[in-house]
């Protein structure tokens, strides 16, 4: 399954990051979608500004796909100060982090993505610096091995995980504002839906924006990739112009139903009711089963899954829920149905 690159997967792809970069919003009034999140951090930057401070160090977690570096990037643009980012993955050494860190001008942006894979040694170099604004590094080695302490300008980590859970509690207890980001609902992919169209030239009708955010699954950036690619199947196809019926007929060819889902998310439902009876089933052994990785399945197949409550997580594994039956099409187990209501004569024995 990891193989074949899924139109739905809410990760960026290599080759779209640029035109993903041209339909990021610049400013926190052009940003649709994470109301609560929005206020939050419109209310930081304001009471920074007034102080003349920097941001508060800022945690955003949440499923990946819904914008948190398009948010970091405009808080850098409405604070009017830099922004470097880089990667959890990507800091491989100490000097790495140093490196960064030194070169940081007051009130700079740091913004650290999957900062929840940050090697634990270089989680002890950022502590002091988010902390106390100081570097501490060792010089020499052995006996004559000294400390020395370098400070370091007032700036701001931006950190963006999708599981909140990896983070260590000394690291996440250093960030001053924590949000959760949630999936947007149709009403705001329905936004996206249409600025996008905007910037990009696509001729289409309110209908046909609307088909494209109702299977976009709550994430602009999957959403986006929808956009374009119907707008591919309608330059061919239909003169340009995105239909109801031209979004719908693009969007089924290429398996993505009306909720949303493709060909991987229904096969990844059959097998747990195919081979482990409906659940449940243990992770590593659902994984084995699919062929592919642990993290993939939590990080890209479950969320969703489980925001539209076909899929349960349990102490025992992973189960099948009745509106996944229903959506395959699959005769509901006597287990999952609802008991019949009882007669006046029943209820009165």
């Amino acid at each position: 399954m990891s193989d074949s690159p899924r139109i739905v997967n809410p990760n960026a792809a290599n080759d779209e990051q640029f035109e993903e970069r041209s339909l990021r919003p610049r400013a926190l009034h052009e940003f649709v979608g994470q109301e609560k999140v929005v206020e939050h951090l419109s209310i930081s930057i304001d009471a920074a500004k007034g102080r003349g401070e920097p941001l508060d160090h800022t945690l955003l977690y949440g499923p990946p796909g819904l914008g948190k570096t398009s948010l970091a990037m405009i808080l850098a643009n409405e604070m009017g100060v830099q922004i470097k980012i880089t990667s959890g993955p990507a800091i491989e050494r100490q000097g790495d982090l140093a490196a960064i860190l030194t070169n940081m001008q007051p009130g700079d942006i740091l913004f650290i993505d999957e900062i929840h894979r940050l090697n634990r040694a270089i989680e002890e170099v950022l502590y002091p610096a988010m902390e106390d604004f100081a570097l501490d590094i060792v010089v020499g080695k052995g006996p004559g091995a000294r400390n020395l302490r370098l400070s370091l300008p007032r700036f701001t980590v931006i950190g963006a995980t999708t599981r909140l859970a990896l983070l260590t509690s000394p690291l996440r207890d250093r960030f001053g504002l924590i949000q959760r980001m949630d999936f947007y609902s149709v009403a705001a992919l329905n936004q996206i839906v249409l600025r996008a169209g905007g910037i990009l030239g696509v001729a289409m009708t309110p209908e046909g924006a609307h088909e494209i955010a109702t299977r976009g699954r709550g994430t602009p950036r999957i959403v986006n990739r929808l956009l374009r690619r119907v707008r591919d199947y309608a330059q061919v196809v239909a003169n340009g112009v995105i239909t109801q019926e031209v979004a719908a007929v693009s969007l089924t060819n290429l398996e993505i139903d009306q909720l949303g889902l493709d060909d991987n998310d229904r096969r990844l439902m059959r097998v747990i009711i195919e081979l482990f009876g409906g659940g449940p089933v243990g992770l590593s052994t659902l994984a084995a089963a699919l062929a592919e990785e642990v993290d993939a399945i939590e990080d890209v197949y479950e969320p969703f899954l489980l925001q539209l409550g076909m899929l349960q997580r349990t102490p025992r594994g992973r189960i099948v829920t009745r509106r996944a039956y229903e959506h395959l099409g699959m005769v509901v187990p006597d287990h999952l149905n609802p008991p019949a209501p009882k007669s006046e004569q029943q209820r009165l024995l």
